[in-house]
């Protein structure tokens, strides 16, 4: 598809090119590395001379093959390699998310995790010979599938038949998921634990009699996820290593104490390995009371002579603004960029909400660079613990609007406001004087009004502010979120929460012709409209967790996906496919090198 695209939105010059130009914040690890261990981590080393963003590792049962998951390809799909790092051989060649492969006892099939088809996540087997493969599950949101010892059973974890749930008044969701087991070719599905708890990870006995599993209350999934994963003053994440009968569904509790404990192991009678994630120390750790080597290893799979193990590390080193991305659509090109780009009409800047990796000073800035992500300078830095969000540029590319303070507390006494300021940082001065909480403004085409979320104690929505004479004036009153208003003027899009569901709105900026786009369960928040005004990218959660929230790693919302639509509501699509949270996107007005 070649479309004219708009160089300004004041001075139409139409500009052809192959692809659209796409920057968004992805929120989740930016390299991941394959070790291979003696049993307690000592004795580290790289499994693979060069890392292709590879994770999800796990040995086959004669310790011959390690398989994984590897980005190193563009799309995500599962590989396997010897153990000393040679015979390197891609299993899976699908466009469609391919993970946490798991190699059957006798070594001919492989389970995996995939979107294929539904876009959500199902076990499926591939039969090594024929390269054929089936859905088992057909049941999106099922994870982590372990064979038995005898190869007929596989059990895995699944949120299936959960509703959408949200603990806390929070935004973000809660993940309830329970163990089930199911026959090799998908058949006999049953559930094994109990509803009202969360439980992850299984893994089988040696001798095939009891799962292994960690176990979390379900409102604590959300914490578990997060860099710090604290519930209350002093307190921490805890989660118990736990297994169950198959014969009788008995349970026994292998731990206790503090501590976020995950990705356990049967290694011998009931001596389980497993990850401290978060708690008085993090690394591997035994049942038996063995403290193995210290760190912030993920996923760790034992040979099953116990004597090695094979885990990722997650890069802590920020993406690089525009670093290329992976795309599903082939019309778009994607690309990392710091939270909240934005660019000039003219193409040629962009501004961001930060820049730098000193945490104290993330969410606090804005930045202005060259389109290409090049000379960056900072030209706002907000005080200690406020949020700088969602700068705007003016029609004219004079000013940049953008929000500042303490965005989610209507009852702070420094509420969020919106600000204005030249691209140089000059002349800084508040739009918003009212008492409330005031944020992520949109400028009109003509550059006269500006539209702005507006929550204060007991009233919410979206307001319109005259640059003219500084007048506002009501535009919604519902719990309204992140408008953006519309190149050619005539509609405002934004997210609301109705129904215990957010989703995207359009309304006129005179407040009539309230138009619901989506429908579906999940988040859909983030609109941003397309230069020419004929599509909207958002980001969704309609397509669901795409692994267990507890694994993942300071990701809020790792079900988040990109979007994109026709102004209408119709032809919704994805353009991201994988377990991190894709969201704040930009829309490049011209093509970009």
């Amino acid at each position: 598809m070649r479309r004219a695209l708009l160089a300004t939105l004041l001075v139409v010059t139409p500009v052809l090119y192959a692809k659209e130009r796409i920057l968004l914040h992805r929120i989740g690890p930016s390299q991941s590395t394959l070790f291979i261990a003696n049993a307690d981590g000592s004795n580290e080393r790289a499994l693979l001379p060069n890392s292709g963003f590879d994770y999800n590792a796990s040995l086959s049962a004669d310790g011959k093959w390690i398989v994984f998951t590897s980005e190193r390809g563009g799309s995500a799909d599962i590989y396997r390699v010897h153990p000393d790092g040679s015979g390197l051989e891609r299993l899976t060649d699908d466009p469609a998310y391919d993970y946490q492969g798991a190699l059957s006892p006798d070594g001919k099939q492989l389970a995996f995790v995939s979107s294929r088809g539904t876009g959500s996540a199902d076990i499926w087997v591939l039969d090594l010979q024929t390269k054929k493969a089936q859905n088992l599950s057909h049941a999106p949101g099922s994870f982590r599938p372990s064979w038995s010892p005898d190869g007929k059973w596989i059990a895995f974890s699944s949120d299936r038949n959960t509703p959408v749930r949200r603990d806390g008044g929070r935004f973000e969701q809660s993940h309830a998921v329970s163990i089930y087991l199911m026959r090799a070719d998908g058949t006999d599905v049953r559930r094994l634990t109990p509803a009202g708890k969360f439980a992850g990870s299984p893994k089988w006995s040696p001798d095939g009699e009891r799962i292994v599993f960690y176990e979390m209350d379900i409102q604590d999934t959300f914490y578990a996820r997060r860099a710090s994963p604290v519930v209350g003053p002093g307190k921490l994440v805890d989660s118990q290593i736990v297994s169950v009968s198959i014969a009788n569904g008995t349970c026994q509790e292998h731990t206790s104490g503090p501590g976020l404990k995950v990705s356990p192991q049967f290694l011998s009678g009931n001596r389980i390995g497993f990850v401290m994630k978060a708690g008085p120390r993090m690394g591997l750790v035994f049942t038996t009371g063995e403290q193995g080597t210290e760190g912030q290893m993920r996923n760790p799979s034992w040979a099953r002579d116990g004597k090695s193990v094979v885990y990722q590390k997650w890069s802590t080193e920020p993406w690089r603004q525009n670093e290329p991305m992976f795309s599903i659509d082939p019309e778009f090109d994607l690309a990392q960029s710091d939270p909240f780009p934005a660019f000039s009409h003219d193409g040629k800047k962009l501004a961001v909400t930060y820049l730098g990796t000193v945490p104290s000073s993330r969410m606090s800035s804005i930045s202005v660079m060259d389109a290409d992500g090049t000379n960056a300078k900072q030209i706002f830095r907000g005080e200690e613990g406020t949020l700088a969000l969602a700068p705007q540029w003016s029609p004219k590319d004079d000013w940049i609007a953008f929000g500042v303070g303490f965005y989610f507390a209507p009852r702070s006494g420094r509420p969020a406001r919106v600000m204005l300021m030249r691209p140089d940082g000059s002349e800084l001065h508040e739009l918003t004087k009212t008492a409330g909480n005031s944020g992520f403004p949109s400028w009109s085409p003509d550059g006269k009004r500006i539209v702005y979320r507006f929550w204060s104690e007991g009233e919410y929505g979206l307001r319109i502010i005259n640059l003219d004479d500084g007048s506002s004036t009501k535009l919604t009153s519902g719990f309204d979120n992140f408008p953006s208003w519309s190149p050619k003027g005539d509609l405002i899009a934004f997210t609301r929460l109705s129904e215990d569901d957010y989703d995207i709105y359009t309304i006129r900026p005179d407040g009539t012709d309230l138009k619901r786009l989506t429908t579906t369960p999940g988040n859909d928040a983030h609109n941003m409209w397309s230069p020419d005004g004929k599509h909207i990218l958002f980001s969704s959660a309609r397509l669901g967790f795409k692994d267990e929230a507890s694994l993942s790693d300071d990701v809020p919302q790792p079900y988040g996906e990109l979007f994109v639509m026709d102004a209408d509501g119709s032809n919704q699509r994805p353009l991201t496919d994988n377990q991190w949270e894709d969201a704040t996107p930009a829309w490049a007005p011209l093509s970009l090198p």
